[in-house]
């Protein structure tokens, strides 16, 4: 079958335009104020933003780009796999507070996965003004589940893989209609006779329309503001307070009343009445300074200081509001590889940059550690530089400890003549790292055209880099203990497992990868006697190098008493004596099996651990219910009982923990049932294989909160 695209005077595919149409229906049949679509990354856990609806797309600036770890309503529907809503401020500051503080208007929002055929594209995002019920009903969410099915259906049948864009397309709630000639003229008299100043802007900010009474009390011509972003002809309009009371207006859909000073002593009430197509604005002159012009109350919301283009001025997406997202992000990195992903996928397209190096101090070397959007020979020539080179401007900026900026290459040359064709870049930041007056590494934002940073722009980007600098010290810290933590751990887990005979024997260990990814998870296999051998798993409490010493000194316990010959419930007992006496204040679980090939029998014992699986050679599998025992080191008078249970060959032992089987709203025995299930339907397969698929099938996609360990063990035929 050869494929055809076909594309429309604007640009976009006809593909493209079906999806654009299908978000518009859909905000238009949900009474949505505004809508946009998302897509997964192939290459990184990563949400883009696609296209969007009924609010300027500069203002979705700090969130086209989505990490799919990040706590989100976006992200948890793709996650998850299920419809999220957020009925207002409320929920969203208990289940998502980042995402409130960084938008703090009244509205509520649903998002809903796009589940193809093939795979999950990504999701579908509706947002609705203040004044909606706080629920959905039955028959809203089944409207949302089938728009986003549609959806879906026309990302499954493109002829081309989607991709996401540079900049999200921005399509109309409605379809455009000119009103018929005559209709205009007559409404375009009647606003020009009234005695109060009238303008009209679009979702983007600028003026379409403003009558002689408006242009007249702005202290400006008709000619000057149409079709530009006010804040840009007034300067005096050009405040974040006012701008955030147009995002506000925007985003809720409420009405909105204040008044603004127009220098040096003129003040004017400005109310603001949005809609699905823009904002309307009234302006009157005003009487008491400070004074709200009468009017419906609401948050406030300025007309002027609306959004410019996508491609402008990062500023305009609201400095106040982007800097506490964008600290709000930082608050929540760990490592530094975190840390250098957020500025790579959140601060650049927030600012429109297409270029990031980041590099810390190292023995009086810059030492690269992250970079995007540069070639692998700039990053070599970059990488080692000493503190007081002058090939670039970073050493100066860390001894000065003074960001500084270029707006094209002329402009760098002057000082450094070779630094632009390093990279090729053609304007740079230059954010010094500095922590309690310690030069602690630089991070440079670069453009691929020349840019002129506004004061803007250089405020939020300075303010920023003192956030950076607190994260990324914090971030190394944390990556030196890690890296602790982790040769320990490595160092105390078996490397190699025996190859008893009548064994076949197959292990795996996945970390957590969320905090400090170092746990007490462990498994041993000990080798007895020719017909012998002793299966061990377990799982220290705490996720740290207390935790992993521990586990080593459990394993080293549990292996000694091994040795001697004792039963399963004698190994647990002396081991939790050993562990009671050192009082290591964190508790232990372990399952201790003893198999003897020879008279195929198998005794076993649990110290508060989950059940083993065992699969027949027939293909059933159950649960094996042990007798319970109490958790390691908190009494050291304990008994742990042992039973013993027949193990003909063919016969699969299943060993695990909880990491395995626990999941955010999963109840823990329909887990063990589930495993139970994929274990009986995997039949006699290669060993390595089950382990990789078991721990495939059962381990969500999302961050995992704690470790994971299996031991599949197999009784051989023939012995």
């Amino acid at each position: 079958m050869s494929l055809y695209v076909s594309y429309g005077h604007d640009g976009r595919s006809s593909d493209e335009e079906a999806v654009d149409g299908a978000l518009a229906a859909t905000v238009r049949q949900t009474g949505a104020s505004a809508g946009a679509v998302y897509l997964l990354a192939r290459d990184e856990p990563m949400l883009g933003l696609v296209v969007m609806c009924g609010v300027p797309a500069a203002t979705a600036s700090p969130w086209r780009r989505l990490p799919l770890v990040v706590a989100g309503p976006v992200s948890a529907a793709v996650r998850e796999n299920r419809l999220v809503w957020v009925a207002g401020q409320e929920d969203m500051a208990r289940d998502y507070p980042r995402a409130a503080a960084a938008l703090p208007y009244r509205f509520a929002l649903a998002s809903a996965p796009l589940e193809g055929t093939r795979r999950r594209w990504g999701a579908l995002l509706l947002v609705w003004s203040a004044g909606r019920p706080p629920h959905l009903t039955r028959r809203e969410r089944g409207h949302i589940a089938s728009s986003a099915r549609r959806i879906a259906h026309l990302l499954d049948h493109a002829a081309r893989p989607p991709t996401i864009p540079d900049q999200p397309r921005l399509v109309p709630v409605n379809d455009p209609g000119a009103p018929a000639a005559q209709s205009a003229l007559a409404a375009a008299d009647l606003v020009e006779r009234l005695p109060v100043g009238t303008v009209a802007l679009n979702l983007e900010g600028r003026v379409t329309y403003l009558n002689t009474a408006a242009a007249e009390l702005l202290g400006s011509s008709t000619d000057r503001l149409l079709g530009t972003v006010p804040w840009q002809s007034l300067p005096w309009l050009d405040d974040p307070v006012y701008e955030d009371h147009y995002r506000a207006a925007v985003l809720s859909r409420e009405p909105v009343a204040y008044t603004v000073l127009l220098p040096p002593d003129r003040w004017l009430d400005f109310r603001l009445y949005p809609d699905d197509s823009g904002i309307s604005a009234l302006i009157t002159p005003g009487h008491t300074p400070g004074r709200a012009a009468a009017g419906p109350p609401g948050p406030a919301a300025a007309p002027f200081s609306a959004v410019a283009s996508p491609v402008s001025v990062p500023a305009a997406a609201g400095r106040i509001h982007q800097l506490m997202h964008l600290a709000a992000a930082l608050s929540e990195t760990v490592s530094v590889r975190d840390v250098i992903g957020l500025v790579a996928d959140q601060v650049l397209p927030a600012f429109g940059a297409q270029g990031m190096v980041m590099s810390a101090v190292d023995a009086d070397r810059l030492r690269i550690t992250g970079h995007r959007g540069y070639a692998p020979e700039a990053i070599e020539l970059l990488d080692g530089l000493p503190l007081d080179t002058d090939l670039t401007p970073v050493g100066h900026a860390l001894a000065s400890g003074v960001p500084a900026f270029f707006a094209n290459p002329r402009e760098i040359a002057r000082a450094y003549p070779r630094s632009p064709a390093v990279s090729g870049k053609q304007a740079w930041a230059f954010l010094p790292l500095i922590v309690s007056g310690r030069g602690v590494g630089c991070c440079v934002i670069s453009y691929d055209r020349p840019h002129t940073f506004t004061a803007g722009e250089r405020a939020v980007l300075t303010s920023l880099a003192g956030l950076i600098a607190q994260a990324l010290d914090r971030a190394r810290l944390y990556d030196t203990k890690h890296e602790l933590a982790h040769g320990l751990q490595q160092a105390l887990l078996p490397h190699n497992l025996p190859a008893p005979k009548g064994l076949q024997v197959a292990a795996r260990y996945l970390p957590a990868t969320y905090g400090m990814e170092i746990g007490g998870d462990f498994y041993d296999l000990i080798r007895l006697d020719e017909a012998n051998t002793a299966a061990v798993i377990g799982d220290v409490q705490g996720h740290n190098t207390t935790a992993a010493a521990l586990m080593g000194q459990v394993r080293t316990a549990v292996h000694a008493h091994a040795t001697t010959g004792a039963s399963p419930g004698a190994v647990l007992a002396r081991t939790n004596r050993l562990l009671a006496d050192l009082d290591p204040g964190l508790f232990t679980s372990c399952l201790y099996a003893h198999l003897d090939t020879a008279r195929h029998r198998a005794r076993l014992a649990t110290a508060g651990h989950p059940p083993p699986l065992l699969r027949h050679p027939d293909g059933r599998a159950e649960v094996l219910r042990l007798p319970p025992g109490l958790l390691l080191g908190i009494d050291p008078g304990v008994h742990y009982p042992t039973i013993e249970i027949p193990l003909p060959p063919g016969t699969t032992l299943a060993l695990y923990t909880d990491g395995l089987v626990e999941a955010p709203g999963t109840d823990i025995d329909d887990a063990i049932a589930r495993l139970a299930h994929l274990l009986a339907r995997a039949g006699q397969r290669d060993l390595d294989s089950l382990a990789d698929d078991l721990v495939r099938s059962t381990t969500p996609p999302a961050p995992r909160a704690d470790d994971i360990a299996l031991l599949l063990i197999r009784a051989s035929p023939g012995r």
